[in-house]
């Protein structure tokens, strides 16, 4: 098996395989979506399409149920906020891959 990676972005691989929403996205609309989409993660994206990072149900489950959660939070604000475990536009090759 070869452990070569291919070049591009974390992105640029997600981006085919990963539902994919808008930053705009309250935290409840985007759980709905992970459990419509039967995923436990999402592709955030900017107003222009391009990919600006990735969120997980838990991540969003954790920022729901904290005492500072509001209704008015979105995605943006939570990569903004608390960052992300990866960032879409990482070089895929600063991925660390657990087996």
């Amino acid at each position: 098996m070869s452990t070569d990676l291919p070049h591009g972005t974390v992105g640029d691989v997600l981006d085919a395989a990963e539902p994919q929403v808008c930053d705009d996205m309250s935290v409840e609309v985007a759980l709905a979506v992970m459990t419509a989409a039967r995923t436990s993660r999402l592709v955030v994206c900017d107003q222009d399409g391009q990919s600006t990072g990735l969120v997980t149900r838990a991540e969003l489950a954790a920022v729901r149920d904290s005492s500072t959660y509001t209704d008015r939070l979105r995605l943006r604000d939570i990569l903004a906020d608390h960052g992300v475990l990866t960032s879409a536009v990482s070089p895929l090759g600063d991925l660390v891959l657990s087996r």
